[in-house]
């Protein structure tokens, strides 16, 4: 067997001794095939993000649609906005900032339906 072969059957072994459903984050790097410079990047991003949000409330606004849209816009393309924000809320990541993508994507949606 190939070495990443391997590796890849070690990953599917552990996987099945973990509820993965309680780790989706994970679950979504590893299936998408994230590599460990994406998974840095996206949480650096995380970072950044989390960091523009406090400061930008600590101000006093109200409206984060600007954060979501660099959020949407700067994630790697192999993973779903709504799902890794789904994800990464469950696996408790920056849960403030979280809340407020969510917060933000079920009123988009209500205003959709609306019309």
């Amino acid at each position: 067997m190939e070495n990443s072969d391997t590796c890849t059957f070690h990953i599917q072994l552990l996987s099945n001794t973990v509820d993965m459903e309680q780790y989706p984050f994970i679950k979504l790097i590893i299936e998408n095939d994230i590599s460990k410079e994406e998974y840095k990047s996206l949480l650096n991003m995380l970072q950044y993000l989390n960091d523009k949000y406090d400061a930008q409330k600590e101000e006093g606004l109200i409206d984060f649609t600007s954060l979501l849209i660099h959020f949407a816009g700067m994630l790697n393309e192999k993973l779903d906005p709504n799902d890794t924000i789904q994800a990464l809320k469950k696996e408790g990541y920056y849960p403030s900032l979280m809340n407020e993508f969510i917060d933000i994507l079920y009123r988009y949606e209500a205003r959709r339906r609306r019309r």
